[in-house]
């Protein structure tokens, strides 16, 4: 009997602690949960867009959806940019990598990095491709600053594009 109750105690206490986690699991994430207008420059030029973070099947994963104008210029014509990713837990239940799909046909993986204001997706190495770093900064409660970068080395990075964007809801 004393062997039931201790079993099911312990029993009771893991599943107390799992249930605990998978509240906070997404915690990091919540200020850039909605969506979001913004405008900003770099090499593509000039332009704007929308993007928003929600959680799905059952909150096991956080989506990104991204839609980008860029205006047609003397030497470019305009460009239309959509993409999509996916952050996805790792074998400890923490969000820490993610995979971007774009309409052009790239696919990045990334790790995930937190810190107090900000977070950061950087891509791996791999031979003959730059890496991507992609930050996402809370400036106030309703802004963001959010940057593109590319390396060769994993140590320089050179700004692809930045922009600022509110929180629409």
């Amino acid at each position: 009997m004393k062997t039931r109750l201790i079993s099911l105690f312990v029993l009771l206490t893991i599943t107390s602690f799992s249930f605990g986690q998978q509240n906070s699991t997404w915690d990091n994430w919540n200020w850039l949960m909605g969506k979001w207008i913004g405008e900003g420059s770099g090499q593509p030029g000039q332009g704007g867009g929308t993007f928003s973070f929600s959680l799905d099947l059952d909150k096991k994963i956080l989506v990104r959806k991204s839609h980008s104008e860029y205006p047609a210029t003397d030497n470019k014509p305009a460009i239309i940019h959509d993409d999509l990713m996916i952050v996805y837990l790792d074998f400890t239940g923490n969000p820490s990598k993610a995979i971007y799909f774009d309409n052009e046909g790239h696919t990045i993986n990334y790790q995930i990095n937190y810190s107090d204001k900000s977070i950061v997706l950087t891509s791996g190495k791999i031979p003959n491709v730059p890496i991507f770093r992609l930050t996402y900064s809370l400036l106030d409660i309703d802004t963001i600053d959010t940057k593109f970068e590319m390396s060769q080395d994993g140590v320089k990075f050179i700004m692809y594009i930045e922009g600022k964007s509110k929180k629409t809801n």
